[in-house]
């Protein structure tokens, strides 16, 4: 039966049975969609901004610890599939709700198209026939995108099981390669501060559009709100626990880079920390560092391949979107979304498989990061005006935050970003048209 999201039915009053995502695997699931592409692949991205990336990722990390305590707020409040759509939903209204389900769904398939790329740049360190040219790399990532699919076509349990796992094979990595690689940081690399040949507050702000990436994510746990166990509890701490492990990790992890590898040879990089990992301890340990890439990508894949149905299922759900997507198999997944969303990024992946995996991660991570912020600016909003006490702190600079990274992503992507938002408009007053009244 397809419920809806504001419905009692989709209340954390649900049995366990029917809501297969407890604690754990509500937090792989934040850890396993912040740490994926972004720790492995960004350093390169960062590379043009030396020093100044520092500042970034210290703003960067503010700003989602901020967030994160937000959205622990909004979802202890509104435990409801669909997470920032519901926020926005029920604190501003319908049309306001509708752009952020349909910004939010778009960041969804934008981002697992540059998941899909970093998993062809570690995989290609691994064997590098298979990522030899660019179509090849393509062939790869969509291999792996639509492998995700088919796993979460199968059933939500089956996926969340998945996502534990993976989660698991790359964070105890990471972590090591984090903890051992920092004391190799050398700062001559940070030399000159700002090569990026930009005015210091611009290289600030795009490097935070950047190091963004690496911590969206962090709302992961709010999103399929009607499969996790007693939600009201669940996932505030899902969120802020899962938010702390992959935010500090991935910080660490990837300054370590930053500070091993010339930043010349970082920016051609399609493997930066696999090269690090190279230059310090030789080829045996890059290796191993490809194997933890290849399953982090994969990993963080699944999870958004599975994020990336419920969005539009829960403004289905409320007639919103267009009723196929609020069409559930009997394994709980919304069959609809999770094809539409890979084909879309299928498309994305396609039409730009011509330029190098280092530009198309870059173009396909800050036009993620622009849709990403309107529901993020939206809840943060939204626990401004309703929220209470001291946490209403945390959303203002949140609120900040969300705008201030909006403007670091660049023309390109918000130009791209605005053209795709203004394309669900026709949708939105065809829905209102044909629904019952």
């Amino acid at each position: 039966m397809n419920t809806s999201p504001l419905s009692p039915a989709a209340s954390s009053s649900s049995t366990s049975t029917e809501k297969p995502l407890g604690l754990w695997s509500a937090t792989a699931l934040v850890v396993g969609s912040m740490i994926g592409s972004g720790v492995f692949l960004l350093p390169s991205a960062l590379a043009p901004y030396g020093g100044v990336s520092l500042i970034g990722w210290a703003i960067t990390l503010g700003g989602a610890l901020a967030l994160s305590l937000v959205f622990a707020k909004l979802a202890m409040r509104w435990p409801h599939t669909g997470g920032p759509y519901v926020f926005a939903h029920k604190a501003f209204g319908e049309l306001p709700g509708f752009l952020v389900a349909w910004s939010y769904w778009i960041s969804t398939w934008c981002a697992n198209a540059a998941i899909a790329v970093a998993f062809a740049g570690s995989l290609g360190a691994i064997f590098p026939e298979l990522t030899a040219t660019p179509l090849r790399a393509g062939t790869c990532a969509l291999a792996a995108l639509w492998v995700c699919a088919g796993i979460n076509l199968i059933g939500m349990r089956e996926a969340g099981r998945l996502q534990l796992l993976l989660t698991v094979l790359k964070f105890v990595p990471l972590v090591l390669f984090a903890g051992i690689a920092i004391w190799y940081f050398d700062a001559k690399h940070f030399t000159p501060f700002n090569p990026s040949g930009e005015s210091l507050p611009s290289a600030i702000n795009a490097s935070v559009a950047l190091a963004l990436w690496a911590l969206i994510g962090l709302e992961a746990a709010t999103v399929p709100a009607g499969a996790i166990h007693d939600a009201e509890r669940t996932i505030p701490r899902a969120t802020v626990l899962g938010t702390l492990l992959a935010g500090i990790a991935t910080v660490v992890a990837v300054t370590a880079v930053l500070g091993v590898v010339p930043m010349e040879q970082l920016k051609t990089s399609s493997a930066p920390m696999i090269d690090a990992a190279r230059l310090l301890w030789g080829n045996a340990a890059g290796l191993g560092v490809a194997i933890a890439a290849t399953i982090s990508c994969l990993g963080a894949l699944n999870g958004w391949v599975l994020i990336s149905a419920q969005i539009p299922y829960a403004a289905a759900s409320d007639r919103l979107m267009p009723a196929a997507f609020a069409k559930r198999n009997r394994g709980g997944t919304p069959v609809f979304g999770i094809l539409i969303s890979s084909l879309l990024t299928t498309v994305l992946v396609l039409s730009n498989f011509s330029r190098s995996l280092v530009s198309l991660f870059t173009f396909s991570v800050l036009l993620s990061a622009a849709a990403t912020l309107l529901p993020y600016f939206a809840g943060s909003a939204a626990w401004l005006l309703r929220g209470r006490g001291l946490s209403r702190v945390a959303a203002f600079f949140a609120l900040l935050y969300s705008g201030y990274a909006l403007i670091g992503t660049g023309h390109e992507a918000l130009l791209w970003g605005g053209v795709l938002l203004l394309a669900g408009l026709p949708i939105y007053a065809w829905m209102r048209r044909t629904r019952p009244q």
